[in-house]
């Protein structure tokens, strides 16, 4: 499966430069009419065949569009939760608050809010992560005629080993306490506040990155349409210079 599918462009000129070199036998033996009716009717059969396997690669492109919206998904879940937790850093960790009475608590958020940036930092060492998403096109490989790359992302997802994922609960006893103790004052509620919405972010950046990988599985297992596409195509090549030999036998 993986030999057809990297070398789809190279079997599809084989199985054509095959078909023309048979019909160039019909017209050297001057064959009957009756021939190249059967010619004729090969090629209306194996064109039903690739019409057919076109509607079914049809699905393939549409599961391939949904993996392609997931990893934009994924992406700007994971710019998200940067952007918030950066600023969430820069804005109350960088510098103890002039309340004392409520330095622990926002220490532990800030504690808290480092622990996730770094687990985040880890997982994007992790094949299927975060570098996934940074690639301009992922899919380049289903591509037909340039050849397939789908394989380097194929090996990525086998050794997406989830327990070698960092995810981790953003919200335990400690965080609740502390977000529970901010919020009885209105002064520091907005860091709280904040914390809160980055906690949200780094559960859906969690959800989004494990469904990627799920909807790429999916695609994974549907691959063998797109073995059965290139074949088809390599059929219709092959009887495409018999309907030409039927037509120019016809005009004469």
């Amino acid at each position: 499966m993986d030999f057809i599918t990297d070398n789809q462009l190279p079997l599809i000129l084989i199985s054509f430069a095959i078909g023309c070199s048979l019909t160039a036998i019909l017209f050297r033996r001057h064959v009957s009419q009756k021939a190249w009716k059967i010619a004729d009717l090969v090629w209306i059969c194996l064109g039903g065949i690739g019409a057919l396997t076109a509607v079914i690669a049809g699905v393939y492109a549409e599961d391939s569009s949904r993996l392609s919206r997931q990893i934009d998904i994924a992406y700007a879940t994971t710019r998200e939760f940067d952007r918030d937790a950066a600023r969430f850093r820069l804005a109350h960790c960088e510098v103890d608050h002039p309340a004392a009475s409520f330095r622990t608590a926002i220490r532990d958020l800030c504690d808290k809010v480092e622990f996730l940036s770094a687990s985040t930092a880890g997982n994007a060492q992790l094949p299927l992560f975060i570098a996934v998403t940074e690639r301009a096109a992922p899919l380049q490989g289903l591509n037909l005629f340039f050849g397939s790359k789908s394989s380097d992302m194929e090996d990525e997802v086998e050794s997406f080993d989830t327990a070698e994922f960092l995810a981790f609960e953003p919200r335990d006893a400690m965080t609740e306490a502390a977000v529970a103790l901010l919020r009885q004052a209105p002064s520091v509620a907005g860091i709280a506040a904040e914390f809160q919405v980055i906690a949200k972010a780094y559960e859906d950046l969690i959800g989004e990155v494990m469904h990627l990988r799920d909807e790429w599985q999916v695609l994974e297992d549907s691959a063998g349409i797109l073995t059965l596409q290139i074949l088809a195509l390599c059929l219709v090549a092959f009887a495409a210079p018999f309907r030409l030999g039927k037509s120019i036998v016809d005009l004469i």
